[in-house]
């Protein structure tokens, strides 16, 4: 077993990973509990699957959970969905000594932690990740929050959980488009923060966890490896800068500008969280390129990385261009009239790139838009520009049209 240390302000816990860490998640929760009532928050996909298993431990280690299954999905992710929780809670009789579990991904994450922090003004919460991308990235920092109908995470609050228990072994039921969108943020630390684990996770096979291929390189050990490096990168940047006041944190959001505008442009639900994040680095690397000193050739490993794991590079051409120009001043990464991007100088370096809203950087923004859409003046632009950048990107709608059906679960 692996463990991070995370030190956030007054804060201090551990994130555990490993294989078949869920089976002790009773004596490990013991350690910082004393009170027995506890609700565990899931979903409709990840509950039959690890709701009894988790509950059992629980009431073997003597205390009394209480299994709450929502919708599964990024509409579950709202404050409808926060007040209804916060009443079945109350119904269960959890008061200020009890706590939750979030036992998802990275929506089940965020909406528990959100409930955590509001419940009889904060409670204390338990993350137990069980996607690739919260285990690499959501479950530590204390972000929480809550999707409006004006952007993505506008509601929240910071609250970090008490404990983390990241098990490798619950990444063997996820579904292809849900098991690759978790590799986006993974590359995304390589790119801000480290240059080696950028070109371990380049290099590796994108292959399922459950793939009986022989070729398959992510095997369940050095897998831990890939998830306690990527967190443990995130801890250092949280530590330093836990509730992002002095844009060291905002480093983490390499690639969030655009996709999160992408994101809500697509529609919630649409397009995954790992996906629209990698059309957003893409977007981040252009502007890199433009601004910061980006090669051409660390351009191409970047989007290599990307389709290697089978992540899209390029948007349709016919998609809603103008609502992603919409969505970009309601982000929070918008600051008094100023567009907010991280950029690359190189591969492991990142650094904060700042525009105010004016006619040229509503151009740049544009061209960057166009580039990605693999039509127009922008895409022109960087085809004359930066020739060897290379082939067009791959398109998001070949990703989209993968099935996401599986017999096993898909974590939201």
């Amino acid at each position: 077993m692996k463990s991070v240390k995370v030190c956030a302000g007054q804060h201090r816990y551990e994130a555990l990973i490993g294989s078949g860490v869920l089976a002790q998640i009773g004596s490990f929760v013991r350690r910082p509990f004393s009170g027995k009532r506890c609700a565990i928050v899931s979903d409709a996909n990840v509950a039959p699957l690890l709701g009894a298993k988790v509950c059992d431990r629980l009431q073997d280690a003597g205390f009394h959970p209480q299994l709450i299954t929502i919708a599964a999905g990024e509409g579950a992710k709202s404050i409808a969905q926060a007040s209804a929780l916060c009443d079945q809670l109350s119904a269960a009789g959890l008061d200020r000594s009890s706590f939750l579990i979030s036992l998802g991904g990275g929506v089940l994450g965020d909406l528990t932690g959100f409930v955590a922090s509001i419940y009889m003004r904060g409670i204390p919460y338990v993350s137990v990740p069980t996607t690739l991308l919260a285990q690499v990235d959501g479950c530590i920092g204390g972000k929480t929050g809550v999707n409006s109908s004006a952007g993505k995470n506008l509601l929240g609050s910071f609250h970090h959980p008490v404990l983390v228990i990241a098990d490798i072994d619950a990444l063997a039921t996820l579904p292809d488009r849900i098991w690759h969108e978790g590799f986006a943020e993974v590359i995304k630390h390589g790119i801000i923060r480290d240059i080696e684990l950028f070109s371990m996770v380049a290099q590796a096979c994108p292959c399922q966890p459950n793939d009986d291929d022989p070729s398959w390189k992510l095997a369940p050990p050095k897998l831990a490896l890939l998830v306690e490096r990527s967190l443990a990168i995130k801890a250092a940047i949280v530590a330093a800068d836990e509730r992002e006041r002095n844009d060291i944190r905002a480093l983490l959001n390499f690639g969030h500008t655009v996709g999160h505008a992408i994101e809500s442009a697509a529609g919630y639900g649409e397009l995954l969280h790992g996906e629209a994040i990698s059309l957003g680095m893409i977007a981040a690397a252009h502007v890199s390129v433009r601004r910061a000193g980006l090669s051409p050739c660390e351009f191409d490993e970047i989007r290599a990385a990307l389709e290697a794991h089978h992540l899209p590079t390029a948007l349709p051409p016919d998609f809603p261009r103008a609502k992603i120009f919409d969505a970009l001043p309601r982000d929070k990464k918008f600051v008094n009239g100023r567009i907010r991007f991280v950029v690359a100088h190189a591969i492991g370096h990142a650094q904060y790139y700042e525009r105010s809203d004016d006619g040229r950087s509503r151009r740049g923004s544009r061209c960057v838009v166009d580039a990605l859409l693999g039509a127009g003046r922008g895409a022109r632009f960087f085809r004359l520009t930066w020739a060897s950048v290379g082939r067009p990107g791959r398109c998001f709608a070949c990703v989209t049209a993968q099935s996401t059906t599986s017999a096993a679960a898909v974590p939201s």
